[in-house]
């Protein structure tokens, strides 16, 4: 995706629920709907409330509870671009609206009109003698009452708002049918929630209201049926853009106000109506640190105003055959002062929206409570929204079963199919299909190979010092089959990493380039066949995984050609594929994806390794940063700075070089502690390297904060991957759910 403009804040991100979550973070950047302090703060977790604070906030504070914070896009209101923060934890909100808006934007998007802020307070007098007179007093002292109210709070008049009027009403007790009379002081509170603000104004006038009265004040307090502060939003949709899901344009505009009339009509049916309107409102409410409560109390009394509880929407077929809805209701809310202040999350999302004030941040949110509407009505209107439901909790559910990604989607239907949506049931599942998958027939039997993870000695390597690496096992297999269709030559599927095509001569570098040279070394280019590889780690993340690839290949030829290779000759041509990928390898990641165990490795002309195995096991983290590291880039980028200052960047690998001898040495006596210390002075001089990123020192963070024993890059850098070494497996998950509460993830592996 090119990188937008300065001026482009357009809220039409494409293809932004498959970014990784920084890149997410990096296009709001691009855009500049986010500072740069708000990116730091957002890739560092800092953005969060802190635990001190929240204690100055309530009373009793013993913790912090999270929600998912995301973004709304392609929201087009009264001509102007808008990404919308939403704070909130049910699946399938977020992506309805989002989906919604960009519906909306291709009609011209939405028209939003806002009244006056106004928050009303109410003075409650009793025991009164003549109500009627009462009243008319209280008219006639209406400046007097308004003024007093108004020099309570100066500052308020000075911005544009203050008391503006009064109301009153003669009310009876149910029970005993005394007099009370109750006066509104409607007070415009401009971009304050008010709520303090009112109910002092309210203390302020109570004995100029007794005096007037001859009665006695007792309730004095601001009320939350906000209906002199409405908004007003609506939409028009071209009935040819609702077409999709097998449903004519029509179709899907008559159900849609099919089902908005009942609403109309039935209470148990708005009531579920109007809790989808609030779905969207409080997310933004909750985002920008306003009183969702107050909100909800508003919306559903203004719903009942007629005596009968109905739909705050109206959806009709305008005259020209559109789809047209309109919402209006209650909106009271704030851009300063409490919680707006205090909570840094809250401030970001503010920006994020281009700082609006209190009457454009209600025109956004009620045009959020219509989108949330349009969505849901339309998910009822077509395939329905059980369906949408199910199958965002099923992937919900697969993801904590920790299923395999090229199992994934597959769990996921038959999942739902079982309708058992349960953790255990995923990995049940997922245990069924890894046993049959291992039953193929003999002529597709998989072969597998290793992964590396390089405790010390990354790029130092690379000029002939020591690395201590260890296999990750099972990280890449792959299988040869006979070609079924007509179609002739050496075609590799990839199904993960979406690669399917044919290797030929000619073919362009990297996989197909390499493969082909290894096929014409064996003699086999012109046999007809199928490579299936089946990656189980993630690629450019500096795990091995090309090599891995490599050796897999080369091992299901060698099966199906029945070739009597030997790891010698394996090693030997999966080295010529990391030439072609990486310019100029060490030669380690082959060799242990070859070899399978821990090695101490050195290259000084011809490459020397030996088998290395732990005093005790070892249990790692594997944290991803979800950035690929290229490491043919990150390579080059070391060489060059050598070409540039040799001596000095020597001495650098020397001292890699020692802290890899020391630490083979801890490896081998079981020296945890010392093996950790040492990862940690090594992860140290790979950073003046350059090779580190804000995301893997993040990482790093994370894991040491949680009691690991060291914690450092692993592989090219430049992204990809870092790895903990932890106490015990438990340990290593607990590290693991630390870095995947901030966004990132990864896995646990043993080494024993």
């Amino acid at each position: 995706m090119a990188s937008p403009s300065a001026n482009d804040k357009s809220s039409r991100i494409p293809n932004f629920f498959r970014m990784a979550l920084n890149e997410r973070i990096a296009a709001l950047h691009q855009r500049k709907l986010l500072s740069d302090q708000d990116l730091e703060l957002l890739h560092t977790g800092d953005h969060t409330l802190r635990l001190a604070v929240a204690d100055k906030m309530i009373e009793n504070v013993v913790g912090i509870m999270g929600l998912p914070l995301g973004v709304g896009l392609n929201f087009l209101i009264n001509g102007r671009d808008y990404v919308v923060p939403l704070c909130v934890e049910e699946p399938s909100i977020v992506a309805g609206l989002s989906g919604a808006a960009r519906i909306a934007r291709l009609g011209g998007g939405y028209t939003a009109t806002t009244t006056e802020p106004i928050l009303i307070g109410q003075v409650q007098a009793v025991n009164i003698d003549d109500p009627q007179a009462a009243m008319a007093a209280l008219i006639a002292a209406e400046d007097e009452i308004v003024n007093l109210a108004n020099s309570l709070h100066p500052k308020m008049i000075a911005r544009g708002g203050g008391a503006r009027s009064i109301e009153v009403f003669h009310h009876v007790a149910p029970e005993d049918g005394r007099d009370m009379v109750v006066l509104h002081l409607l007070v415009d509170t401009r971009d304050a929630m008010g709520a303090n603000l009112v109910n002092s104004m309210c203390e302020g006038i109570a004995s100029l209201v007794e005096s007037i009265t001859g009665g006695k004040v007792f309730l004095r307090i601001l009320s939350n049926l906000t209906d002199r502060a409405l908004v007003n939003a609506s939409v028009s949709i071209p009935v040819q853009n609702l077409e999709g899901k097998g449903y004519t344009g029509e179709q899907v505009r008559d159900g849609i106000i099919l089902a908005n009339d009942l609403a109309l009509v039935d209470p148990y049916r708005a009531a579920t109506h109007n809790k989808g309107i609030m779905n969207g409102v409080d997310a933004v409410a909750l985002a920008t640190g306003n009183d969702w409560r107050a909100l909800e109390a508003a919306a559903h009394a203004y719903a009942a105003r007629e005596g009968q509880y109905k739909a705050l929407t109206r959806w009709y077929k305008g005259d020209n055959g559109d789809l047209v809805g309109e919402i209006k209701m209650p909106m009271k809310v704030g851009t300063v002062g409490g919680s707006l202040e205090t909570n840094p999350t809250v401030r970001i999302n503010h920006r994020l929206l281009g700082t609006p004030n209190a009457t454009e941040l209600a025109g956004v949110m009620g045009t959020v409570g219509l989108a949330q509407n349009f969505a849901a009505l339309r998910s009822l209107s077509t395939d329905g929204i059980q369906q949408n439901h199910m199958t965002l909790h099923a992937r919900s559910v697969v993801s904590s079963a920790g299923v395999p990604d090229d199992l994934f989607d597959a769990v996921v239907e038959a999942l739902i199919e079982t309708g058992e949506i349960k953790v255990w049931k995923a990995r049940e599942l997922t245990d069924q299909m890894i046993k049959a998958n291992s039953q193929r027939p003999d002529d597709t039997k998989r072969v597998s190979a290793c992964g590396k993870i390089i405790l010390l000695g990354e790029h130092a390597v690379v000029y002939g010092r020591p690395a201590l690496a260890v296999p990750i096992s099972l990280a890449v297999e792959a299988c040869v089959q006979p070609t079924k269709s007509a179609q002739q030559g050496v075609q590799m599927l990839i199904p993960r990493w979406g690669v399917e095509q044919q290797i030929r001569e000619n073919s362009n570098q990297g996989i197909s380039g390499s493969l082909y040279e290894t096929l014409q070394q064996l003699g086999l280019q012109n046999e007809n066949m199928t490579i299936e590889v089946f990656p189980h780690l993630p690629k450019a993340v500096g795990l091995g995984g090309s090599a891995a690839l490599a050796v897999a290949v080369i091992r299901a030829l060698d099966v199906h050609f029945e070739l009597d290779l030997g790891n010698e000759r394996i090693n030997a041509l999966a080295f010529e594929c990391e030439k072609a990928a990486h310019g100029t390898p060490s030669g380690i990641d082959n060799t242990l994806a070859t070899y399978g165990n821990a090695l101490l490795y050195q290259n000084t002309g011809t490459p020397e390794f030996s088998q290395i195995a732990p005093g005790k096991p070892l249990h790692l983290a594997v944290g991803l940063t979800g950035k690929e590291s290229l490491t043919a880039k990150t390579v080059g980028a070391v060489r060059s700075a050598w070409q540039r200052h040799e001596a000095r960047y020597n001495g650098i690998f020397d001292q890699i070089g020692s802290l890899t001898t020391y630490a083979a040495e801890a490896f081998r006596a079981g020296q945890l502690t010392e093996l950790g210390e040492l990862m940690n002075l090594c992860q140290g001089y790979l950073n003046a390297l350059q090779l580190s990123t804000p995301e893997l020192e993040e990482l790093n963070h994370i894991a040491r904060e949680r009691g690991s024993l060291g914690a450092k890059l692993t592989g090219g850098g430049g992204g990809g991957s870092m790895i903990a070494l932890c106490e015990s497996q438990d340990h290593a998950v607990d590290v693991i759910s630390a870095m995947e509460a901030s966004g990132y993830s990864g896995f646990p592996t043993e080494v024993s």
